[in-house]
């Protein structure tokens, strides 16, 4: 009897030990709650395990069409963190306290849920327009890619690093980044190509420094004011102006894509993009100046004329279209209103988590009203 009771006992105790050891090994399928499916963007989720622990996946970390690698960070909330010692990917505990930032829309996303006191590094210091980071001793410049001062992102001890791809990734830098020890994750704003979607990326960035209930409220006043705007455009909008967009490079000039951020914006502002149906997705266009020409005769309107900040440049760089009828009008607009001395723009920095602004700016340039501009300034 007594030997049936240690077997028993024994065989108890081997079957509470596995239960016990299976929890201190995590993986990606234990997160099956979904804690936030993001309403406009498409390129994230954030799932967790029903432990208090997170994983945000990026699906969508830079453009393009083909399949992408889904990134992924786990966020240990609970326990300890050699619960992920078998989970090979990107890990942090807890919520991240010194972030190093390689985009400015990371700066802005940051200072919009309150939490710029967490950004340790940023790629460009010189070019960033908050002051709050330009002009602090504490926050580093940690370089460019390909040329990023590795020992400087060591010396600044960051939780992780947030990194931007364009149409990849950049597969030198997180090498080095993991063969260091410090976690990174791609945040893919760049690659949305919708307003809101662009700035609910808050939200995913506010899951990794861990006030993610503070950034839905952020986002849904965005929304809110966005689209309360957006309807009451469409119920007062009348005849649709006709828009071009950006000049030359290198002889090429590139049209966006209907289903573009910035068309959008111009849609929704009121306005009528003077490519439409030419390109109705897949990204920008390379059109010959002879048609781009063309273009710039029809429009009503001219944006986003590059680094031009008056008409002469303007006239300089493009010379060929003095003649055409919007030039003569002067209703030519440029988003480079809030510039840094070295050239910086806020336009591509807080304008990503202020979608509403800018659609207030447009619908002024649009409507032909003369309330301030934030964003735009008209070209003298």
């Amino acid at each position: 009897m007594r030997i049936i009771r240690h077997i028993i006992y024994t065989a108890a105790t081997l079957l509470l030990t596995a239960s016990c050891g299976d929890k201190t090994t995590i993986s990606t399928d234990d997160f099956t709650e979904k804690i936030f499916t993001p309403q406009h963007a498409s390129g994230f989720e954030i799932r967790g395990d029903g432990e208090g622990n997170t994983l945000l996946a990026v699906s969508r970390p830079w453009q393009g069409d083909g399949e992408m690698p889904e990134q992924k960070l786990l966020i240990l909330r609970s326990g300890d963190a050699k619960a992920a010692a078998e989970y090979d990917g990107q890990t942090i505990t807890g919520a991240a306290r010194r972030v190093v930032c390689m985009s400015s829309s990371h700066v802005a996303m940051l200072d919009a849920i309150d939490c710029a006191d967490r950004i340790a590094g940023v790629s460009g210091k010189r070019y960033i327009t908050n002051l709050r980071i330009s002009g602090s001793d504490k926050v580093c410049d940690v370089g460019y890619d390909p040329n990023l001062d590795f020992e400087r992102i060591v010396s600044l001890r960051p939780d992780i690093v947030l990194l931007y791809g364009v149409a990849g990734e950049n597969t030198a830098t997180t090498a080095k980044l993991r063969e260091l020890g410090i976690p990174y994750l791609y945040i893919g704003d760049y690659a949305e190509q919708t307003p809101l979607g662009k700035a609910e990326w808050l939200v995913a960035v506010s899951e990794i420094v861990g006030c993610r209930e503070h950034a839905t409220q952020v986002f849904d006043a965005i929304e809110t004011r966005y689209t309360a705007l957006r309807d009451s455009i469409a119920q007062a909008s009348q005849r649709r102006p006709s828009v071009m967009l950006n000049t030359p490079y290198q002889d090429v000039w590139y049209m966006p894509s209907d289903d573009s951020y910035m068309v959008r914006l111009i849609e929704d502002a009121g306005g009528r993009y003077i490519y439409s149906g030419e390109n109705p997705a897949g990204g920008s266009r390379a059109i010959g100046l002879e048609e781009a020409y063309m273009l710039v005769t029809d429009a009503d309107l001219w944006l986003n004329t590059g680094q031009c900040t008056d008409m002469e440049e303007l006239r300089q760089s493009t010379p060929k279209f003095v003649s055409a009828g919007v030039f003569r009008s002067g209703r030519i607009y440029n988003n480079n209103r809030r510039r840094t001395a070295a050239g910086g723009n806020d336009f591509w920095e807080s304008a990503v988590v202020h979608p509403d602004v800018v659609l207030r700016d447009l619908a002024t340039i649009i409507g032909g009203g003369e309330e301030p501009l934030y964003y735009y300034q008209r070209l003298e």
